[in-house]
């Protein structure tokens, strides 16, 4: 039975080839990074359906203070998760769905080659 497995995991290991190993570029890190918070979560889901809102209309449907969501809506802009148009005095934020797009094809890429 030993026999059996160890010929099952040599034959296994010389099925695959060994894959270039690949890095996520830190446009993914930041990405990433982004994602990895459950208020900036939150406040992701707010821009739902193409919305756009600023600092203040942001902070107020998260329950969050104006300078914690404006700190948060900079790791999200960071990551390219949402993006900024200034009208007047007013910064807009809206989902960056190129930078998204771009950000999970790097890290599918590197899931691809490295698992």
């Amino acid at each position: 039975m030993a026999q059996q497995q160890g010929a099952a995991e040599q034959q296994a290991t010389s099925v695959c080839a060994p894959r270039e190993p690949v890095a996520l570029s830190a446009a993914t890190h930041d990405f990433l990074k982004a994602l990895a918070s459950p208020t900036r979560q939150r406040i992701m889901l707010l821009f739902a359906r193409g919305a756009e809102l600023s600092v203040n209309e942001v902070a107020e449907q998260a329950g969050i203070g104006q300078s914690t969501a404006s700190q948060q809506l900079d790791l999200l802009r960071r990551g390219a998760v949402v993006t900024s148009r200034r009208e007047g005095k007013t910064v807009l934020y809206r989902a960056d769905r190129d930078g998204s797009a771009t950000a999970l094809a790097d890290l599918q890429t590197y899931l691809k080659n490295c698992c």
